[in-house]
Order: structure tokens, then C-alpha cells, then sequence
């Protein structure tokens, strides 16, 4: 298994892998509880709080992360794929005509997934995740929603370490605890427009 120093983002996606219990609630700017992020213009929308389940496998160069609700919302499980190369985590594209996606480390056990460059496929959705490893098997993610260039709502999960590995799903898994952890990598056609 491959080594990385303390700080970098291989060394924070190795301390993350396993099996997250995220308990996540949706705010307004202003930080008023959201009872719902439809109108805000979310990727996966519904009511809050809600539940997830969240799957890191990362083998020391390529991750698969897999979202999967299972409280407080249907169940939806989306996974995100990437190849970490010259020390930052490229993820595979989001969809045609979509900005790249990567993550940066923050320091020790913290991480930020968010656009390499802004652009036009920025102005439509962005996104950025704020991960940070609060404590042994804890962290907060916390995340600003983007829609046609304007702030909309933010969101925060606090994260429980289930299981350090994630070769099988977890039994509160909705989807059933046979079958592949992982899904097809996620895929949007909302910035299909910009390539048209």
C-alpha cells in the first residue's frame, strides 16, 4: 500500500476510507433551517434532515464514493469516481460539457472537491465540499450550493465512521445488503447545453 505524508490529499482519502453514517441538515444563507432545497436548485432534492450512507474506497490512486440515502428522503445512491494524479483527485467528468471537478487538500485531514477553473459550466451548478476529519472515525462536510451563479443554500453532515472497510454494504443499506457497493459513475446532462 502506498505511503503518503500527513496533509496530503492520498494521506486524508486513506484516513476516510470505510463505511460513513452522515447526518445532514440544509440551511438558508442567513443559516435558518431549510425544510427543503428543491427550490434552491439541488443535485439529489428533498426534505431535511436526511440520512446518508457513504461508501469511500480508495486504493491509493483511484477512488469510488458512493451516496446513499436512507432516512428522511428516497432512496437515491449516486457514486463519484476519480484517479488521483500529481497529488490531487481528479474526478471523472460529471457530465458533458461539466467543469473538472478535483480535490485539494486543506492541510491535515481536511479536503475541498470544487472546480479547478470557473466557467460557464461553473455558473450553472457548482458545488464545493468542505471535508474535515474532526476526530478519530468523525468529520463534517459542508457544502455551498451554486445555481446560475448565485449562492442558494448551504448544507452540513456530520459523519460517523461505520466500518473501516466498504467491500460490502452496510445492513442499513436501502438497496439490500446483496449486490455491488458501487453504482455506475453519476452522470448530469444539466450542462449539455454548453456543448451543444
Amino acid at each position: 500500500m502506498q505511503k503518503f505524508l500527513p496533509g496530503t490529499v492520498g494521506h486524508t482519502l486513506m484516513q476516510m476510507r470505510g463505511i460513513w453514517h452522515d447526518s445532514i441538515e440544509c440551511f438558508e444563507l442567513d443559516g435558518a433551517p431549510l425544510d427543503d432545497d428543491t427550490t434552491a436548485g439541488s443535485g439529489t432534492p428533498g426534505s431535511s434532515p436526511f440520512d446518508n450512507l457513504v461508501y469511500v474506497d480508495f486504493d491509493g490512486e483511484f477512488l469510488k464514493l458512493t451516496n446513499v440515502h436512507f432516512r428522511g428522503r428516497p432512496c437515491t445512491a449516486k457514486t463519484f469516481t476519480g484517479q488521483l494524479k500529481d497529488g490531487v483527485l481528479v474526478f471523472d467528468p460529471l457530465g458533458d460539457g461539466a467543469y473538472e471537478n478535483i480535490g485539494m487538500s486543506g492541510g491535515p485531514g481536511i479536503l475541498t472537491f470544487n472546480a479547478r477553473d470557473l466557467s460557464k459550466a461553473t455558473d450553472v451548478y457548482m458545488e464545493p465540499d468542505f471535508i474535515i476529519l474532526t476526530g478519530t472515525g468523525q468529520r463534517v462536510r459542508h457544502t455551498v450550493l451554486y445555481r446560475d451563479g448565485k449562492a442558494t443554500r448551504t448544507l452540513t453532515a456530520h459523519g460517523i465512521r461505520l466500518s473501516p472497510s466498504c467491500d460490502k454494504r452496510h445492513e442499513l443499506d436501502p438497496r439490500g445488503t446483496d449486490g455491488p457497493v458501487h453504482e455506475q459513475p453519476f452522470r448530469a446532462s444539466i450542462w449539455q447545453h454548453l456543448v451543444e
